[in-house]
């Protein structure tokens, strides 16, 4: 009798221990799954000043430390805020919650792909399989160039233009969105090539004139990246 009471606490010990170390795993895997949710400034490539005199220092420090960090910020926070929304049951809180998200989050999206898309020592023109796609649904690299440009100059307000891949058709578009409003989200067109035209982007530089700087930034266009998004699109 001793020995099966003996064996009873035994077994009740050992599923004590098993089932707080399972319950520690869980937290610890619930703070790494936490952690990783967290949204991060990317680091860029270059210099502040290395797209000079194109697109000055300043303004890149400002725009990329200041407005996109703000981004980033702004979607943790409201993530967060979702997240709880979510485990209450609270849908209002959720609905309301969404502008919120779809702005910060676009600024997030956009901009790190901004970044990656601007490059010293760039500039030029396409080469290979990205502009011959360019030659097939534009006519020329020259026409898509300023139907483009066209597009970024005309939006009214803050936002962006972009040249996108439409999975669909296998072409690429031009399209304008307001705000920051993603691409891929809001029209279904993977993003390649993006001009943010809020004039935080350029007004330091190029005061009121956007169209300068629509024509400026065309020498600081990373074409490598470009044609990497297409592949990575046309997957």
């Amino acid at each position: 009798m001793n020995h099966f009471f003996t064996l009873c606490i035994g077994l009740q010990t050992f599923l004590c221990f098993v089932f707080r170390c399972a319950a520690s795993l869980s937290q610890a895997i619930n703070q790494v799954a936490a952690s990783r949710q967290k949204h991060t400034l990317p680091d860029l490539t270059y210099d502040y000043g290395a797209l000079e005199p194109h697109i000055n220092a300043e303004i890149m420090q400002l725009h990329h430390s200041k407005h996109h960090a703000t981004y980033v910020n702004n979607l943790n926070i409201a993530e967060e805020k979702y997240k709880e929304a979510l485990a209450k049951g609270d849908v209002t809180a959720q609905v309301a919650l969404q502008p919120a998200l779809r702005f910060n989050g676009g600024g997030h999206i956009n901009h790190t792909i901004f970044w990656t898309n601007l490059s010293p020592n760039s500039g030029g023109e396409p080469q290979g399989e990205l502009l011959e796609a360019i030659k097939r649904d534009f006519g020329s690299f020259q026409k898509m160039k300023e139907k483009m440009s066209a597009a970024a100059v005309a939006v009214q307000g803050s936002g962006w233009s972009w040249l996108g891949y439409d999975k669909d058709s296998g072409r690429l578009r031009i399209a304008a969105c307001a705000n920051q409003d993603p691409l891929q989200g809001t029209t279904g067109l993977v993003p390649l090539l993006g001009i943010d035209v809020w004039e935080h982007a350029y007004y330091l530089q190029y005061k009121n004139v956007r169209p300068d700087y629509v024509k400026a930034i065309w020498n600081v266009v990373n074409w490598e990246n470009v044609s990497e998004r297409l592949q990575t699109a046309k997957k």
